[in-house]
């Protein structure tokens, strides 16, 4: 306090004093992108809580009059080829879509934190053996492992999360062992051990959830992520099957008219790249503020 008091006025502490309490404002601000992605985030969560809400028409009523109608007032995203709104199935898929993304995302991250946990604190031959476990997984393409799924279970939602999932799961690894090793290098840590502190003691009270808090912005970027593939394994005849209303099951049924109802292709599609893009949004910021608490 006596160093400040006595400081100039202009000084470097004295401007360093100042410009804390205005970076931790600026931190605080949740900037226009982030806030238009929290909008999206939190329309789709309504879509999914009360769909009847949003949807105009019923998604499974048949009009054949009214088959591959381009949008209109009545129809905001057109219709199908049975005459079905588009925009009411749209809504209606964003359960199915948005569990396969959770799920898959969830499987991933669990998965990584396992193999990472046991690369970076394992002995030699459980570090070396999991990471050329990883490795392998690493090169093998997700798409023969969803092949080979669906030829054991068959096209369905759980072949797709656990595919996506796994298929996931080795870039994250990587990312969870390199956390665990830059705690374990840490002057916290060092601190701890100096101290006389249990290896179980700052395992548990240090490392892991120094490791760990970041993988909350890798969480949302992995949804994302996660709804993407799954959607293209749909796109390909791997996921759920139409007539389902998952968003890669209306784009796989709107293939066929590709030429002729481009909107049965254009718009799920937009939807799909409209949510990846606001929970990579919402991850960047998450990161960008959890980076800012730790300088």
């Amino acid at each position: 306090m006596t160093a400040l008091k006595d400081s100039p006025a202009g000084s470097p502490v004295e401007s360093a004093v100042q410009a804390t309490p205005a970076r931790a404002r600026r931190s605080r601000r949740v900037r226009p992108s982030v806030a238009l992605a929290l909008a999206v985030v939190g329309l789709l969560g309504l879509a999914v809580a009360a769909p009847q809400l949003l949807a105009t028409h019923d998604p499974t009523a048949i009009d054949f009059s009214a088959a591959l109608q381009a949008p209109s007032a009545e129809h905001w995203f057109g219709t199908d080829e049975s005459g079905r709104d588009l925009y009411s199935r749209v809504v209606h898929g964003t359960r199915e879509s948005l569990t396969i993304g959770l799920g898959a995302a969830a499987l991933s991250l669990a998965l990584a934190l396992v193999l990472g946990a046991l690369a970076a604190l394992g002995g030699r031959f459980v570090s070396g053996t999991v990471n050329r476990l990883v490795e392998i997984l690493f090169a093998f393409p997700t798409l023969l492992f969803a092949l080979l799924l669906v030829a054991i279970l068959g096209p369905s939602a759980t072949t797709q999360i656990v595919a996506v999932g796994v298929g996931s799961a080795p870039g994250y690894a990587r990312i969870v062992r390199g956390q665990i090793l830059a705690a374990r290098r840490s002057g916290y840590v060092e601190a701890a051990i100096a101290l006389g502190h249990p290896r179980s003691v700052i395992l548990r009270q240090h490392v892991i959830p120094n490791a760990v808090r970041p993988l909350v912005a890798v969480f949302t970027l992995c949804v994302g992520q996660s709804i993407v593939w799954a959607s293209g394994l749909s796109f390909l005849g791997l996921g759920v099957a139409p007539p389902s209303s998952e968003w890669g099951a209306l784009l796989d049924a709107g293939r066929a008219y590709v030429t002729h109802a481009p909107w049965l292709v254009v718009i799920p599609g937009l939807v799909i790249v409209t949510l990846a893009l606001a929970a990579t949004a919402i991850g960047k910021d998450i990161q960008a503020r959890l980076e800012s608490g730790d300088s």
